[in-house]
């Protein structure tokens, strides 16, 4: 097939958003087909929205492709460009703008629920995504849950390691991500403060919302938390894995998290993951199981499950054989791939296996 992805930003931009799109190219062209990939300028909302009448922009997606994937984070840029298309459309949702819990919602998802109606099928990482979209109208049989295979480090771990870092020093906390407000590390620290148990947090990631980050930083001092909290900044995949390596648990509390393929990263390492209800990370994480999923915006939810994780050390041990069992298991890129290959080749009407 000939294939195109359109999508804001640069591919080699390292969320995990863009690793599943990275990806998914990679493993399209492993496959046999052509991707043309189409990379448009960030945007915020409102300058999104006028792009819709850009003449510019209809040119640049004037490409010769048997069918179009696109990363619904470009939405804005698309919502009614895309009638103005001549190739069918398959959207990528990694999680909808609308999910989040952010001031006018309501706007987002009417935006969404139009861009979504553009689109002949959806590609989503997650159970809980695919039934948000449905919630906006979009045919069940038009989408495919393709979930992230998290094996960016992929390491050989030895159960026993896993059993005898579980039963070494304080509990060891380590949060990976982008220091915003809707991955809840206010939440995480203040759950850290309340918590009766020796425990320490890594935090790894880079401020986007500065504001937020300065607060977050204010109350790690107002808590007396220095000596138990620290900042690292952004890591290089080395110095990532090993932080991770020297870890007892994945602690990302997040007010919304479309599948949260950090979980998985943190799993391949044999770590407990403390997780939120909120999106998609109970697709991987199972609560007393794999780890302890809570509510969002709920410290003292945090504080027990740091308390049960630091207090019972054979408990965490078990949980961290599981999460790694549960890694093990998923689905790798390869099946992710073939997922997503056969909703295009179907939509496109192309057989795959004519031209694999």
């Amino acid at each position: 097939m000939r294939v195109g992805l359109t999508l804001y930003g640069s591919l080699d931009e390292r969320s995990g958003g863009f690793r599943y799109d990275r990806q998914l190219v990679a493993g399209l062209r492993r496959a046999g087909d052509t991707v043309e990939v189409v990379e448009l300028p960030w945007r915020d909302y409102g300058r999104g929205l006028l792009d819709n009448a850009s003449r510019d922009l209809r040119r640049r997606l004037d490409v010769d492709v048997d069918v179009m994937l696109q990363d619904e984070l470009a939405h804005p840029s698309l919502v009614r460009t895309n009638r103005h298309l001549s190739y069918p459309v398959v959207s990528v949702v990694h999680h909808l703008r609308a999910s989040e819990p952010r001031p006018f919602r309501s706007l987002y998802g009417a935006v969404e629920r139009r861009y979504l109606d553009t689109v002949d099928g959806v590609v989503c990482n997650s159970t809980t995504t695919q039934s948000v979209v449905t919630d906006l109208g979009v045919d069940a049989g038009s989408t495919v849950v393709a979930p992230p295979a998290g094996d960016r480090f992929d390491p050989a771990i030895d159960p026993a390691r896993i059993d005898t870092r579980a039963h070494e020093g304080p509990l060891r906390l380590v949060f990976v991500g982008n220091i915003e407000h809707r991955k809840g590390l206010d939440t995480l620290v203040d759950g850290l403060a309340a918590a009766d148990a020796d425990a320490e947090l890594t935090v790894v990631g880079r401020p986007v919302e500065e504001r937020y980050a300065r607060s977050v930083r204010s109350r790690v001092h107002e808590a007396g938390l220095e000596d138990r909290v620290r900042f690292t900044g952004r890591l290089s995949d080395d110095a990532l894995a090993s932080t991770l390596d020297a870890g007892h648990a994945l602690a990302l509390p997040s007010r919304y998290e479309g599948f949260g393929i950090v979980y998985l990263e943190g799993m391949s390492f044999g770590l407990a993951a403390l997780a939120s209800r909120a999106g998609g990370a109970s697709d991987v994480v199972t609560d007393g199981e794999t780890g302890a999923l809570v509510d969002p915006d709920d410290p003292a939810a945090v504080a027990a499950a740091i308390e049960t994780l630091a207090g019972d050390r054979d408990r965490l041990a078990a949980m961290g054989r599981a999460a790694r069992q549960r890694y093990e298991s998923h689905p790798d890129w390869d099946e992710t791939t073939a997922r997503v290959r056969g909703l295009l080749s179907a939509v496109a009407d192309v057989d795959v296996e004519a031209v694999a």
